[in-house]
């Protein structure tokens, strides 16, 4: 095992910087570090830096696009930068920042509920729980109300539904939960 030095490091942080950039190319209010997509920064066994993607799921059409920007941004700070994709773990909406959320929101597109994966906190009291929430409507991410309806399962993109509000009467996205 070799031991990382301080340029080596210094040199990892640029390029997790560099990639942190992208914007995601179907939500460009997002960056891939908010969309929780860019997984790691570091060096292969070859010695040569790689940059980890895991994709929202394995047929996302944005994949090759996203692997072109990061290369494009990173290739300044290290040419010899390459792009991985794992698929393990499976991406989930878990990983998208507050950051992120929040952007989405601010977008128009309301963020995604929590998932039903994992353990469920048991909690006394009416703060609903992780799994009551996944079963909550969306807050329309205009007006707050919880007062909305499916139009239809697909939206904008396949990680969007369509949805609406029957408070302010207006459509929105829902990135879904996944």
């Amino acid at each position: 095992m070799t031991v990382a030095t301080g340029s080596d490091l210094e040199r990892l942080a640029a390029l997790r910087l560099a990639a942190a950039r992208v914007p995601d190319p179907e939500i460009p209010v997002l960056t891939i570090a908010d969309l929780g997509i860019l997984r790691d920064v570091r060096f292969a066994a070859d010695g040569s830096p790689e940059v980890v993607l895991t994709p929202t799921y394995s047929g996302c059409p944005a994949t090759e696009a996203i692997r072109q920007d990061v290369l494009d941004q990173t290739r300044d700070v290290d040419p010899q930068v390459r792009v991985v994709i794992e698929l393990a773990p499976a991406w989930t909406t878990d990983w998208i920042t507050e950051d992120g959320r929040a952007k989405l929101r601010d977008y128009g597109i309301a963020p995604p509920r929590p998932t039903r994966t994992g353990p469920v906190p048991v909690r006394l009291g009416s703060r609903p729980t992780g799994a009551e929430m996944a079963d909550q409507p969306a807050r329309c991410p205009r007006c707050g109300s919880s007062d909305t309806e499916l139009i239809s399962q697909f939206g904008s993109t396949p990680c969007k539904s369509l949805r609406r509000c029957r408070s302010c009467a207006e459509p929105f996205d829902e990135f879904k939960s996944l």
